[in-house]
């Protein structure tokens, strides 16, 4: 293992800022909490926002404040609990006023290596990212200008601003030290991982799943690949003929994006049920039968979504090897939580 830390934040589009009084931080200078996997590859330290542990507290701080909404009753953490591996265990989290959520809340483990954010795919930066659930009218119904306005008499915000960053506590502030300490939030420590490293060894059931998950039969690895088990593309899995939900097209107004969503990670699905974009499917078992299927028809469907005609004892194997990507050290880190 190396261990290094790695947050890093690029600037948002409506804001820009100069950092010259934050100098880079090497990785021997940075906390020693959050492990990167060496099988992980390295991170790169956004030039604009460097990090620091000053940074980082007061980015966490935030994440749990809950004066971030409108009625102050949702934090980032209502959504994106520690103990569902920064997910949530309901279909879809309600925000403030008990306003239905839209989609699913996916976890936040590993975050620091996404392309892009939303399940739409239509933020390029975490930090941009940051002002999503802010201003939803279904989740905290906001505006980061506002959120500034509660928090500028809280002198302990100020100092740990001026602190971090050099300035009173404003809108960069706040996107920035948050999206600090969502790229800490580092999952690479499963039973999979540790076999990866000849530290553990798999079941039969477990390595049977193991071999069905990358073989051509169920083509899972297709899309659920890498370190992270996901290759980041839009697809269409066939779970609906018609969906609620219009997804990538929501962004792009294309056909060809109608009912297509960014394609999540498999780490920690034993702690994140409910499962698809909507939470519509309760349990492991429930998606490989989905799968297994073959899905419905849908003209975006991909491909790769087929009937596979595995027996009883294959899709059974299939669940038992997804439960050893989950990392119960991301759990148990008090670091990470309130």
């Amino acid at each position: 293992m190396r261990y290094k830390f790695l947050f890093f934040i690029l600037m948002m589009v409506w804001v820009s800022c100069a950092d010259e009084d934050n100098p880079p931080v090497s990785p021997s200078e940075t906390l020693q909490n959050i492990i990167v996997p060496a099988h992980f590859p390295e991170i790169t330290f956004p030039e604009q926002n460097n990090f620091s542990p000053d940074r980082w507290s007061l980015g966490k701080k935030l994440f749990y404040d809950k004066r971030l909404s409108v009625d102050s009753t949702i934090s980032c953490a209502s959504c994106h609990k520690p103990s569902y591996a920064f997910a949530d265990n309901t279909s879809m989290t309600s925000g403030v006023f008990g306003r239905q959520g839209v989609t699913n809340s996916p976890s936040l483990a590993n975050v620091a290596y996404h392309p892009y954010y939303t399940r739409e795919g239509g933020v390029p930066t975490l930090e941009m990212q940051v002002l999503v659930p802010v201003s939803e009218h279904n989740e905290f119904g906001f505006n980061i200008v506002e959120s500034v306005e509660r928090l500028k008499n809280d002198t302990r915000y100020q100092e740990m601003s001026l602190k971090a960053y050099g300035r009173p506590l404003d809108p960069f502030v706040i996107t920035r030290s948050i999206s600090t300490f969502e790229r800490s939030i580092i999952s690479g420590d499963s039973k999979y991982d540790k076999y990866l490293k000849g530290a553990a060894t798999l079941s039969a059931e477990e390595f049977l799943g193991k071999e069905l998950f990358f073989s051509e039969k169920t083509n899972c690895s297709s899309c659920h690949q890498g370190y992270n088990f996901t290759n980041y593309e839009f697809k269409n899995n066939g779970l609906y003929e018609v969906y609620a939900h219009p997804g990538r097209y929501r962004l792009t107004q294309k056909e060809s994006d109608l009912a297509v969503f960014k394609t999540p990670g498999l780490r920690n699905v034993g702690f994140t049920s409910p499962y698809m974009h909507d939470g519509s499917i309760a349990t492991l078992q429930d998606v490989i039968e989905h799968y297994n299927s073959g899905g419905k028809s849908h003209v975006n469907k991909s491909n790769l979504i087929r009937p596979l005609g595995l027996t009883d004892k294959e899709k059974k194997a299939l669940v038992t090897f997804l439960h050893t990507l989950d990392d119960y050290t991301l759990l148990s880190n008090g670091y990470l939580k309130e």
